[in-house]
C-alpha cells in the first residue's frame, strides 16, 4: 500500500476498535428519536440502525418534569420489532425519562421492551428502590444528572447503576446548544467509575456534534447521544461515520 492507503486502512482499523463492544472504551453513538420524523418513527430506526447506530435513545417527556411531551410505553412496544439490525440481532433502546413520578412508568417501559432505563433522581423520591425495580424487571439502570445538578449521590448507588447520563442540555427540547460545563462534570464521574472499577457507561446527551463529539469523549464519555446531528441531515451514515472518524483519532 501507498502511504494514502496505508493512513485510510489505519483509520478503518480505528473506526472498527472504536466500534468493537468488547475494547476497554468502546464506543455507543445513540441516536435521539426526538429528532426523528414522528410520522415514520419505525422506518426511521430500521435507516439509522442500518446506518451504523449503536443504541436507540428515546426521550421520554411527561410535560410536567419537563415542559414537552412525547412517546409512552406503547410507541416503544411498537419500534422493538424495527429495532433490530440486519442479521437479527437486537439493538438496545435506551430509554430516558423526563417524568414525575418514575417507577410506574419505568415498569411500562420495561414491559415494553426497553433495554436500558434512566430517570432523573429528583424526580423520584426513594432513588435506591427505583435502580433496585429497573434492574429487577431485567433492564439497565441509569440516573440522568441535569446541567446544574450535583453527582454526590452517586457516591451511594454507584453498586445499583449500569448507566450515569449527563445532559449538556436543559431536558426538554432538542437543538439546543451544548453547554461546556457538561465537560468538567464528565471527568469528575470518569474518575468516581473507575475508581469503583465498575461496568458502568457513562452517557452524554445534549448538542453532541461531528465538531464536539472528541472532546466529550476526551472528557471521559463513552456513550453519546446525538438528535438534531444525525436525524437533522439527509445522510445518516455520513454523520455516524464522521462521528466514528473524529472518535478513532484519540
Amino acid at each position: 500500500l501507498g502511504l494514502s492507503g496505508g493512513i485510510d486502512s489505519a483509520l478503518v482499523a480505528a473506526i472498527a476498535a472504536s466500534h468493537r463492544q468488547d475494547s476497554p472504551m468502546s464506543f455507543r453513538i445513540a441516536p435521539s428519536l426526538l429528532s426523528a420524523n414522528f410520522a415514520k418513527l419505525g422506518e426511521e430506526v430500521a435507516n439509522v440502525i442500518a446506518s451504523g447506530a449503536d443504541w436507540i435513545h428515546f426521550d421520554v417527556m411527561d410535560n410536567h418534569y419537563v415542559p414537552n411531551l412525547t412517546f409512552g410505553p406503547m410507541v416503544c412496544q411498537a419500534l422493538r420489532k424495527h429495532a433490530v439490525k440486519a442479521d437479527g440481532t437486537p439493538v438496545p433502546i435506551d430509554v430516558h425519562l423526563m417524568v414525575q413520578p418514575v417507577d410506574a412508568l419505568a415498569q411500562a417501559f420495561a414491559e415494553a421492551g426497553a433495554d436500558w432505563i434512566s430517570f432523573h433522581p429528583d424526580a423520584s423520591i426513594h432513588v435506591d428502590r427505583t435502580l433496585q425495580l429497573i434492574r429487577a424487571a431485567g433492564c439497565k439502570a441509569g440516573l440522568v444528572f441535569n446541567p446544574a445538578a450535583p453527582v454526590d449521590l452517586l457516591e451511594w448507588v454507584l453498586d445499583k447503576v449500569d448507566l450515569v447520563l449527563l445532559m449538556s442540555v436543559n431536558p426538554g427540547f432538542g437543538g439546543q446548544g451544548f453547554i461546556d460545563s457538561a465537560l468538567r462534570k464528565a471527568e469528575r464521574v470518569r474518575r468516581l467509575i473507575d475508581a469503583s472499577g465498575r461496568d458502568i457507561r457513562l452517557e452524554v446527551d445534549g448538542g453532541i456534534k461531528v465538531d464536539n463529539i472528541r472532546r466529550v469523549a476526551d472528557a471521559g464519555a463513552d456513550t453519546f447521544v446525538a438528535g438534531s446531528a444525525v436525524f437533522g441531515q439527509p445522510d445518516y451514515r455520513a454523520v455516524i461515520n464522521a462521528m466514528r472518524a473524529e472518535l478513532a483519532r484519540g
